[in-house]
């Protein structure tokens, strides 16, 4: 589990592309003060698996649902990504619950700076907007960030000058694909109150709700 508070940029130094998988050489810093061989990692928001270590680089390979799900598949040596290690039991839960699991990908229609903040409008595809609400967590590139407005078609975030600075939204511009990962929340309350058909249909309030959310 992750928390979609970035610890740094790191850099991807090699990817070698099969037919539908990659291997990802990764190279940081802060990242290996303690990682080892099978711990995960989210890269861009995707966690991984360090396969190797070598001298403040390690090495994951991609499975094609991955590639498919993810931007993976834009990316170059030489490129920003995002790096996180899996949350420590005895961490500071800073962000919110991050799987590293990728819904889907969307892109970025227009930055615009307000102020100290910069507004990142990002379009994203109808079963990815379903989850997103106003106010609430979205995970994209792995970043946590909160929800400033949401439409039929994308969805807005307002971004700090440390999050930008500290993570690749930093690099990011208009045209550019994005990983999203929805809040947990809103999928597993469709999946309990709505995928069994041996489960008493929701009521009152909750019904209410959830027609109006378009469910």
């Amino acid at each position: 589990m992750f928390t979609g508070i970035i610890e740094e940029t790191g850099v991807l130094k090699e990817l070698k592309k099969g037919a539908q998988s990659a291997s990802l050489t990764i190279q940081g810093r802060v990242i290996f003060d303690d990682l080892a061989i099978g711990d995960s990692v989210a890269v861009n928001g995707v966690c991984l698996t360090a396969a190797s270590l070598s001298s403040y680089t390690f090495q994951a390979d991609v499975m094609h649902e991955t590639l498919s799900r993810s931007c993976f598949g834009t990316l170059h040596p030489g490129d920003f990504v995002n790096l996180e290690r899996a949350m420590a039991a005895d961490g500071r839960f800073g962000g919110h619950i991050v799987s590293g699991h990728i819904d889907g990908t969307g892109k970025i229609i227009s930055v615009r700076r307000d102020d100290n903040a910069i507004w990142y409008t990002i379009a994203a595809d109808s079963k990815v907007l379903r989850y997103i609400v106003e106010k609430g967590s979205i995970a994209v590139d792995g970043i946590s960030l909160t929800v400033a407005s949401v439409n039929n078609t994308g969805f807005c975030i307002s971004a700090i000058p440390h999050t930008v600075k500290s993570t690749t939204l930093s690099y990011k511009k208009a045209g550019d694909p994005v990983n999203l990962e929805n809040d947990l929340i809103g999928k597993y309350m469709e999946k309990f109150l709505l995928s069994s058909p041996d489960k008493p249909q929701p009521s009152g309030i909750t019904r209410e709700f959830l027609t109006k959310s378009g469910y």
